[in-house]
């Protein structure tokens, strides 16, 4: 099975723009990665060695700082046509029948193809897959993201579902809309949250200044609510918790635990290095799992449930933070 799909080659789309007067000096480079979250910092120093960016007519370096009055002209390749093919990439299947199919998502595996990540997504296994198998996708999710009706981050593990037919993702997608999917996810904190129990309720969006990250700092809101429950502490160092998203928005639960001032472990992103290592261990990504997905069958409406506990490098780490906290006992299962 062989999908078009889109790429970064010539030709290119111009853009031109003037530095606001309040915009604080900043290297080039990262000045451009939040304005243009589509694209990431190496490519953005890619297309800068290039010379395909300019500042006042001049060709300029990654490091440059920009200033308030400063003219970019910049031109991005214009994506042109490519084939996007089946690879043949292992998949944990828990499931699969006619209309859809599970999978447990293994963390460091992207989910569809895009700028960087043009191949090695599980898309790409999917269609291998369903090449090999004899089966069918659903077109819904466009090009890109044929049988999508939700997605994980490239470093969270866990529980997804694929649609096969266009039918299976409308009724799927639909049960995502009215929050009638029970979704459970698990993660490692940094420190310990006051109450065992709670609800963090914060409207997030894109970040006004970062696009590339979530927050209550938005120009657009959108209400957020998660459910926590602390399963285990490992002394006053972190906590294993489990989660249950009531919304769905885009890094809601990253976004949530560190308003709560406790962020996921080995998330740089919204935790800062400080939670990449605890006590000398160190974490090898974002400690979040999507533990549990249940839904009412597409075609029988009969509900079914899919459980995954978290893999061995979680495990690793929590047995590491045990290790530092011997009194505390063993975590619960």
């Amino acid at each position: 099975m062989v999908i078009p799909l889109l790429s970064e080659a010539a030709p290119a789309v111009v853009t031109e723009f003037v530095v606001t007067s309040g915009e604080a000096p900043k290297r080039l480079d990262i000045f451009l990665v939040n304005r243009e979250p589509k694209l990431s910092r190496s490519a953005l120093q890619r297309l800068i060695g290039q010379g395909r960016v300019r500042i006042n007519g001049q060709v300029v370096k990654p490091s440059q700082k920009i200033k308030p009055g400063d003219t970019i002209v910049f031109d991005i390749p214009k994506a042109e046509p490519l084939e996007l093919k089946g690879e043949s990439i292992p998949l944990e299947i828990l499931y699969e029948d006619e209309v859809l199919l599970l999978l447990n998502k293994p963390a460091g595996l992207v989910v569809h193809p895009a700028p960087g990540h043009w191949a090695g997504t599980l898309v790409n296994a999917l269609l291998h897959h369903f090449q090999t198998s004899g089966g069918s996708v659903s077109t819904i999710g466009g090009k890109e993201r044929p049988g999508l009706v939700h997605r994980l981050d490239k470093d969270t593990s866990g529980v997804m579902v694929i649609a096969k037919t266009d039918e299976a993702h409308r009724a799927l997608s639909a049960q995502f809309k009215h929050h009638t999917i029970t979704r459970v996810y698990e993660a490692l904190i940094s420190g310990v949250p006051k109450k065992g129990h709670g609800l963090i309720e914060l409207a997030i969006g894109r970040d006004r200044k970062e696009r590339k990250k979530f927050s209550a700092h938005t120009a657009r809101p959108k209400e957020s609510v998660t459910e926590y429950k602390v399963d285990h502490r490992f002394g006053k160092l972190a906590a294993h918790v489990l989660l249950y998203p009531r919304t769905g928005r885009t890094h809601q639960l990253r976004v949530h635990l560190t308003s709560l001032g406790h962020p996921i472990l080995g998330d740089q992103t919204y935790g800062g290095k400080k939670v990449c290592t605890v006590e000398g261990i160190e974490i090898p990504r974002v400690m979040l799992h999507a533990r549990t997905l249940g839904f009412h069958h597409p075609s029988t409406g009969e509900f079914q449930e899919y459980t995954k506990p978290f893999p061995s490098d979680m495990e690793e780490v929590v047995q590491a933070l045990d290790g530092l906290t011997p009194h505390h006992g063993a975590r619960k299962s």
